[in-house]
């Protein structure tokens, strides 16, 4: 792993005020030719230092339906199984690692982990702060109520009066400063859940695809429904400035994705029409 500098790591961190979650989108295209241009020259030889120790270290938040804990206590998810699936290519296992998500860079840059990927979304911040691979899901961040409430919060205006709960370092805490809203943040966005469903908070902004698997009828939140989108956005994999691994991946995706397995994988956790061909 390469060690960097206390001063290029805290820069890393203070850069980052990022987000499970973003900005604005661009096509594969577009952004592999961004990315070419912000990638180190000299490559970080990942790929080599992954093989040797055997294992893909995974950074990841509980975010469900990308990254989650089955009732035996292993992670699945969207996310979790394309990891897997990229290990196995490069012959190793992958092991995954909860981490907390406003450190992500920090942690990246520090060697703890290998790569982010949590339906991390693609802002101009991320991108600044890490590699990406090309974008692989479309998202948005939405304003989370009470189901008997829905009717008075149809509008961002008819949000300012409310206390939001949002995970910190996110996108939804991103979309909260930017609209004014008034905020408490937590750790991560099934906390952010459980403040709306016990009261403590009025509502919550968290992604769509989370909101699709955990709220409404017959999923574990069916008295909170979501009301108001706040933007649209981007999931992509961050890996080291500069990683062999980002080439890897995007290479992976794409054999992937023209095989039929991801869209197999999306099916099975229901996120199959937020996809993002993969040419």
């Amino acid at each position: 792993m390469i060690k960097k500098t206390l001063a290029i790591v805290m820069a890393a961190a203070l850069t980052l005020g990022m987000v499970a979650c973003g900005q604005k989108s661009e096509s594969n295209a577009d952004f592999s030719e961004q990315q070419g241009n912000e990638t180190s020259e000299v490559l970080v030889e990942d790929v080599k230092t992954v093989q040797e120790k055997g294992k893909l270290v995974v950074g990841i938040t509980d975010f469900e339906p990308m990254d989650f804990k089955d009732e035996n206590g292993n992670w699945v998810g969207f996310d979790a199984e394309m990891a897997q699936a990229f290990a196995e290519s490069l012959g190793v296992q992958a092991e995954f690692v909860e981490i907390e998500w406003d450190n992500k860079a920090l942690e990246l840059d520090s060697g703890n982990i290998d790569c982010v990927w949590n339906g991390m979304t693609l802002t101009d911040e991320v991108k600044s702060a890490m590699d990406c691979s090309n974008p692989y899901c479309n998202n948005a961040q939405i304003v989370i109520v009470p189901s008997d409430k829905a009717d008075q919060y149809q509008t961002v205006d008819s949000l300012k009066d409310l206390s939001f709960a949002v995970e910190v370092g996110s996108a939804g805490e991103e979309q909260a400063n930017e609209n004014g809203l008034k905020f408490t943040a937590v750790q991560n966005q099934a906390n952010a859940l459980m403040e709306v469903a016990a009261g403590t908070s009025d509502a919550a902004i968290i992604d769509s695809l989370m909101a699709a698997a955990m709220v409404g009828e017959n999923t574990s939140y069916d008295k909170l429904t979501y009301t108001v989108k706040l933007n649209s956005e981007e999931y992509g994999v961050g890996l080291r400035k500069g990683s062999d691994l980002t080439a890897k991946l995007n290479d992976f995706f794409k054999t992937y994705y023209s095989e039929g397995k991801t869209q197999q994988i999306a099916e099975k956790y229901g996120v199959q029409a937020a996809l993002i061909e993969q040419k």
